[in-house]
Parts: C-alpha cells; structure tokens; sequence
C-alpha cells in the first residue's frame, strides 16, 4: 500500500494526514511542534510513505529538515498559489 502525507502547519502544533490510494484517511492526528513526535507518528508508516506535503508558511524550515534527514521525500506546498475552498474548514 501506498501513502501519501500533508502536514497542516499551525503556531503551536501540526496535522498530520496519510492518505492511501484511494485518498482515504489511515492515518489523522494533531501533533505538538517537536520533530520526535512527529518522527515517532510516521514511523509505524514509514516503507509505505511516498512522500510529504508540507505548507511552505514561516516555520516549516526545521521539519522540512528533519524529515528529509530521516528519509522521507518532501515537497513543499505554495499556499498562494493553492485554490482556496470554501466552507472546509477543519475544527478539530
């Protein structure tokens, strides 16, 4: 099985979502701004995961950093550039 990861970058914590094939959720979880608790969220996962998206804001530089000298391939998501949708918004 194939995955694939967004991680939502907010001031305080992070969701981290993986997504399988089928674009459905595995894996959906809030986590604080520490790269080992992120490291330890994605490993159970790791052989599976084909890639991270990671929002390009104003903090992401040290997880970008640390996800890709754990392994992982990471891509980095332009927000301006992203099509904005309407009424999604997220309260967890």
């Amino acid at each position: 099985m194939k995955l694939y990861g967004g991680i939502d970058l907010h001031s305080n914590n992070r969701v981290v979502v993986l997504l399988d094939e089928t674009d459905a959720a595995v894996y959906r979880q809030r986590l604080p701004n520490d790269l080992s608790a992120v490291l330890d969220a994605l490993a159970p996962f790791a052989d599976a995961i084909e890639g991270l998206v990671v929002e390009s804001t104003d903090n992401w530089s040290w997880l970008v950093d640390g996800l890709m000298e754990a392994g992982y391939r990471v891509h980095l998501a332009n927000t301006a550039a992203i099509v904005q949708s309407s009424g999604l918004k997220d309260a967890d």
